[in-house]
């Protein structure tokens, strides 16, 4: 039995190819019982068979394997369940005889509080606390349901049978095909599934209300009362999954699609065939409290589980290496569905987020190539992120903007052809787009998924020749040794002069002339500017020289670019001021030419990086802080007076997004007159919680602007949004107060808050929203991370919420003496399962603490700061 332990995969010998799976919930003792029947191919000699349990009992009397031929039933000699390695060995007397069988196991678990297996969830009828039966497999917790080989590509088909109490609602994957009732309890089969992956098999059991849409068979479940809620997600499953079918070119696969919110969710949601499970804040949208955010967040979510039907579920990844496969490519094509269904959101230069977030990631020395290895289920949990998400998104757009959209589109619905019902590496998809181009996309694609970071591209222009060096970029400022094949786009002076080729080498020279068929004029005469990296479709940064940025930063004043192009310029250049490549009063002297910014994702973005550079001056320069915030609030003062509190009819769902995060950065800032309008319109709210005073898109803005002016000796504010807290039963305005109650400058407000996070008052798949922590109370958030940190890692210990307690917690730090601190702490507490982002937290406190070094020594800050603070804008 040895040689199977600490093996990272299971043995080929069996393999499944139907499961017979009958389930008993007891949601009063939160116990389950049941068996399996698994019909199994045994394709080599062997006397055991090995497969994946975890958490279960097995009732070893109940344990056989019956040759389908001969009939004949054989129990093993031993059957010993390894914990450590979450799988079960059974050793037979004598050699399976080979071909099909029948491996028959029973067994007993529990419905556990940790939101991942077979789990329950809690939720509110007519005042009672009831329970619901929920599961969550992916990335590997079948195993803790009932024993199965849990791993992607062991595909077999999934016969269900459930006995619940009759008056509850059973879902899973399939429809419903009988149902017998016994007294209290019943009895519901469902139609056996087509061939599919363990962690894609879902069972619901709970009192539910829904709405249905009859021609497409698609549902919304949500608790009962909350029915109405579901209509906008209906009405987006419906018309994606028309979208999907033709972009695809295969219809859907399943006979009915439900679509469920459950209040207990770790993740956002998840694609289970036919049933996709959501969260409360991400499936449900009410008129009255829900705000633009929401919307928009439904709808993406919607669509990126919807994409995973075909791109995950029909054909599903080989191994967990490719789990990039999955999330980036439903990632990238919910912003497809999302512009098709809502062109007026301008929702691709939104896109730009996701691919910053990857940036920002992979600028890290402990970032991890987009391929990454997976030797143990632990480490399956820490690649759900944001290399994984965004920059796998990030450069599939990249490639179809490269090959152009039809010819991509073309080629993807040939590889799902090709590869459904079974399971595909990364190569083959590229192996499918090569096939359908032409162009070298093998070769091309590696040197972004097969090597972790990203360029950054240096231009610059000498004696009419344009010279270009790409090098990888670091945030610490580091060199790097990565080389890349770089799909380079640029324009000069007008986007009606568009070039793009591939930049193979580390450095090349251009005649301007002969590329562009245009010339840059001298020096000091703004005229031409070069733009790379056009509309911020690849995904790497660019580095102008003195006179090329002099020029670009001329053109954004000029109104000349692209909000895309606006947006890129800034975003590169404070990425450059962080590795201290740029200087901080270069960069603020860009953010001024932004004074008249009126797009959405640009003054977002403009905002997210004032944020920033408050956090590092406040370390940094602590005496230039308040300048800082005089020369922000009057780059956003313009915005907020055009906006105003209150909705015009018929605006724009991005000034919709706008006004709630401008008036939050104001109330952040301290900017007084939107302090005194946030709690007039506040204590309006409080009268009366219709009143139109405090519509759902600025009530952030207003619950952190009443956070501001809480201290320990006047808490009212606080105790009335605990109160809104305690009455609501929106999950969306819980998360709201939640991400706005430790943003209080009193440090022992903060740490009230932090403990109320831990009380039972807060479901803990919540209790992160709550760590966005003022910069006062950092330390405090700190010393309260280690004193609960038992408590901590046993609650959350299990799944991926852990690690959001250490990023959020210790990556604003700017000294190397907490460097010392965090390692010290966690030298003893490290798992697998935060190691990678332990170790990311710290190299971004690392680069904080350089950059805070830097920004002490640079000269003539002071002034410009100060000129800036004064001047009008």
């Amino acid at each position: 039995m040895e040689e199977f332990k600490g093996q990272p995969r299971l043995p080929k010998f069996a393999v499944p190819k139907r499961y017979d799976i009958r389930l008993t919930p007891d949601l009063t003792s939160c116990k389950f019982g049941g068996s399996v029947a698994i019909d199994v191919d045994v394709v080599g000699d062997t006397k055991f068979i090995v497969l994946n349990a975890a958490d279960l009992t097995i009732n070893n009397r109940s344990v056989s394997f019956t040759n389908k031929v001969s009939s004949k039933a054989l129990e093993p000699t031993k059957v010993e369940l390894v914990e450590a390695d979450e799988i079960l060995v059974l050793e037979f007397a004598e050699t399976l005889p080979t071909g099909m069988g029948v491996l028959a196991i029973g067994f007993e678990g529990v419905l556990n509080d940790k939101m991942k297996g077979f789990y329950r969830s809690s939720y509110e009828l007519n005042g009672e606390k009831k329970n619901m039966a929920v599961t969550q497999f992916e990335p590997a917790d079948a195993r803790r349901c009932f024993p199965c080989w849990d791993e992607p590509a062991c595909k077999a088909t999934f016969k269900i049978t459930l006995d619940v109490p009759s008056e509850l609602v059973a879902l899973s994957n399939m429809p419903v095909i009988d149902e017998k009732v016994d007294g209290n309890m019943k009895t519901v089969s469902y139609q056996e599934s087509p061939i599919m992956s363990t962690y894609l098999v879902a069972v619901v059991i709970g009192l539910f209300d829904y709405v249905e849409d009859h021609t497409s068979d698609v549902r919304v479940y949500c608790q009962v009362g909350k029915a109405n809620q579901g209509k906008f997600a209906l009405n987006v499953a419906v018309k994606t999954l028309e979208l999907y079918k033709e972009y695809f070119a295969v219809p859907y696969s399943l006979p009915k699609l439900d679509m469920i919110a459950i209040p207990d969710f770790a993740a956002g949601a998840m694609e289970n065939y036919g049933l996709v499970t959501y969260r409360e804040t991400a499936l449900l949208y009410d008129d009255q409290h829900s705000a633009a955010a929401n919307k928009q967040r439904v709808a993406t979510v919607v669509a990126h589980e919807l994409a995973h039907q075909w791109f995950g579920n029909l054909v599903t990844m080989e191994w967990w290496t490719h789990l990039w496969l999955n999330e980036g490519f439903a990632t990238w094509v919910s912003y497809l569905a999302a512009d098709s269904l809502f062109p007026e959101w301008k929702i691709w230069t939104q896109f730009l987020d996701e691919c910053t977030e990857g940036l920002r990631l992979d600028g890290l020395a402990e970032s991890h190539p987009i391929e990454v290895e997976v030797n143990h289920t632990g480490e399956i949990d820490e690649i759900f992120d944001a290399i994984s998400y965004r920059k796998g998104a990030s450069v599939i757009r990249m490639l179809q903007n490269y090959l152009g959209a039809e010819c991509f589109q073309r080629s993807l619905a040939s590889y799902i052809k090709k590869y459904a019902c079974s399971n595909a590496k990364t190569e083959d998809l590229w192996a499918a787009l090569e096939e359908g181009s032409g162009e070298p996309v093998n070769k091309l694609m590696n040197s972004w998924t097969k090597q972790k970071g990203y360029p950054v591209i240096s231009v610059k222009v000498k004696e009419e020749k344009l010279e270009l060096e790409q090098s990888q970029f670091l945030s610490s400022g580091s060199p790097g040794d990565g080389q890349w094949i770089v799909p380079i786009t640029l324009c000069c002076g007008s986007y009606d002069v568009c070039k793009n080729f591939l930049l193979y080498n580390k450095s090349d020279s251009f005649d301007i002339k002969e590329l562009l068929g245009c010339s840059i004029s001298k020096e000091g005469d703004n005229g031409g500017w070069i733009k790379l990296n056009v509309n911020q479709t690849g995904f790497y940064r660019v580095k102008y020289d003195k006179d090329l940025a002099a020029r670009l930063g001329y053109a954004i004043e000029m109104k000349q670019l692209s909000e895309t192009d606006r947006f890129g310029i800034l975003d590169d250049h404070f990425a450059l001021c962080m590795a201290r490549q740029q200087t901080l009063t270069s960069l603020l002297t860009l953010m001024a030419s932004y004074s008249e910014e009126t797009e959405y994702t640009v003054l977002s973005n403009l905002i997210t990086i004032s944020y920033k550079i408050g956090r590092i001056a406040a370390d940094a320069r602590p005496e230039l802080l308040d300048y800082l915030k005089q020369f922000f609030i009057s780059l956003f003062q313009n915005s907020a007076e055009k906006l105003g509190w209150d909705s015009k009819p018929g605006e724009s769902h991005l000034d919709a997004l706008l006004r709630g995060e401008i008036f939050t950065a104001l109330a952040l800032l301290g900017h007084k007159e939107t302090l005194n309008e946030a709690s007039k319109r506040f204590h309006a709210f409080l009268a009366d919680r219709t009143t139109p005073l405090l519509p759902p898109d600025i009530r952030k803005a207003a619950y952190v602007a009443v956070m501001q002016k809480v201290s320990a000796s006047d808490r009212s504010g606080y105790e009335s949004l605990l109160r809104v807290y305690r009455e609501t039963d929106l999950s969306q305005e819980k998360t709201r107060i939640l991400s706005s109650l430790a943003s209080c400058p009193d440090v022992n407000i903060v740490l009230e808050v932090l403990n109320f996070l831990l009380s039972s008052e807060v479901r803990s798949q919540d209790a992160v929203y709550g760590l966005a922590v003022s910069i006062e109370g950092r330390e405090t958030a700190w010393k309260w991370l280690k004193d609960n940190w038992d408590h901590i890692s046993k609650t959350w210990g299990s799944g991926f919420l852990i690690t959001r307690f250490i990023s959020s917690i210790v990556s604003p730090f700017a000294s190397y003496e907490k460097v010392r601190e965090v390692e010290e702490f966690f030298s003893s507490r490290c798992k697998p399962y935060i190691a990678r982002t332990l170790r990311q937290s710290i190299e971004r406190v690392q680069i904080n603490a350089k950059w805070v070094e830097s920004i002490r020594n640079e000269g003539h800050l002071a002034e410009a700061v100060k000129e800036l603070a004064y001047r009008k804008y």
